[in-house]
């Protein structure tokens, strides 16, 4: 279940973000008072609650923060699943913030952005894990939640679930995952990807495998699996140095600075490949640092190495094609918003399109075998 922030608060308009860590507390501070300087673009909701109580809080942008606008899609970010892999919901917050900031600027980037797509920034997944982690760059303590448990282990898995004779209970999954399930159930997001750290890789699915024919030289390869390949690139191409692959003294070498995710290391219960077999949701994992818990001196760099990638990234949520339909129209069409919707979806939508004193009505479907392929045909 979701929960609408209602809020009476006079606050000021502008805010100062500082580039460091953030408690908790902090976080929810920051995003209540953005939230309520900015409610024409900024909605702050909350999915559930923490294992100890504490708020599961989303902030979505654009300029229909509060509802689904036909034609606008759906993009998510979501931060800090592992307590202390610390990094994402620094950039996350510094991300919101020049959002923000450079909408009320008039900066064309931000006012592009919001104009055509519902962004939506959960920072911490795992307040409380973040709460008993320590700042080691290497060690797990503060990696599970409350409970103990591994949140990337504890999604409902595709694979994992043929091989078993007797169905989890699903009311023994733990409170965020539930939370972010419920989450994907409201909300028809087309792109996400969570931020880990501990490595610096763009890695996508699938994370787990039957040993059936998805594997192919040691990679769990998906219908989508070219899609997935330019998604990654696209991060560790725009990232400052991600894509050369090699800037971790203490893991493998990635060609590119990507990778299959079971071919990296098998997983089962992982977030990533539940967004996209059960939500319909293209998720990478994006690994940003080397260091889980990066010193706060080497904050800045890191936000700088993150932020170009960060955006190009939502951007991919607009890709499609320029088709010409056989009919004779004026303009051809772009195709954009369900092009990275899994090829095991089969989408149809419908299009009502005016151009002078004529309707054409146009039928869009993609092959459920090439998701990134539309044929569209036009009446009037």
């Amino acid at each position: 279940m979701l929960y609408p922030l209602l809020l009476f608060l006079i606050l000021p308009c502008a805010l100062t973000l500082e580039l460091r860590y953030h408690s908790n507390r902090e976080i929810e501070q920051y995003l209540l008072q953005l939230n309520a300087s900015n409610p024409d673009i900024t909605y702050l909701y909350s999915i559930g609650q923490s294992v100890n109580g504490q708020q599961l809080w989303v902030l979505a942008l654009g300029l229909s923060p509060r509802n689904h606008t036909i034609g606008i899609p759906e993009f998510k970010y979501v931060g800090n699943m592992h307590g202390n892999e610390a990094l994402g919901r620094v950039v996350l917050l510094q991300l919101i913030d020049d959002l923000v900031q450079g909408f009320r600027n008039k900066e064309l980037w931000s006012l592009q952005l919001l104009n055509s797509t519902r962004i939506h920034i959960l920072p911490t997944m795992n307040p409380d894990g973040y709460d008993s982690s320590n700042t080691d760059c290497t060690y797990s303590t503060g990696r599970f939640n409350a409970n103990g448990i591994d949140l990337n282990r504890n999604f409902p898995d595709a694979f994992a679930g043929l091989r078993r004779k007797q169905p989890v209970d699903e009311e023994k999954r733990e409170a965020e995952v539930r939370a972010v399930m419920a989450w994907l159930e409201m909300e028809n997001f087309v792109l996400s990807a969570n931020l880990h750290g501990g490595a610096l890789v763009a890695s996508y699915p699938y994370d787990n495998s039957n040993g059936g024919g998805e594997l192919v030289s040691g990679a769990s390869v998906s219908p989508d699996n070219d899609v997935f390949v330019h998604l990654a690139k696209v991060y560790s191409y725009n990232h400052g140095s991600m894509h050369k692959g090699d800037r971790c003294s203490d893991s493998r070498p990635f060609l590119d600075g990507i990778t299959n995710g079971y071919q990296w290391y098998p997983l089962e219960g992982g977030m990533q490949d539940y967004n996209y077999v059960w939500a319909q949701c293209l998720e990478l994992t994006l690994e940003i640092s080397c260091c889980k818990f990066p010193p706060v001196k080497d904050l800045p760099g890191m936000w700088t190495e993150n932020k170009k990638a960060l955006l190009a990234f939502i951007k991919q949520v607009h890709l499609g094609q320029y088709i010409c339909p056989s009919v004779n129209l004026p303009v051809c069409i772009h195709v954009s918003l369900s092009v990275y919707k899994p090829a095991s979806l089969y989408l149809s939508v419908f299009i009502s399109l005016s151009f002078s004193v004529h309707l054409f009505a146009c039928f869009c479907v993609s092959s459920p075998m090439h998701s990134s392929t539309f044929i569209l045909t036009c009446q009037h």
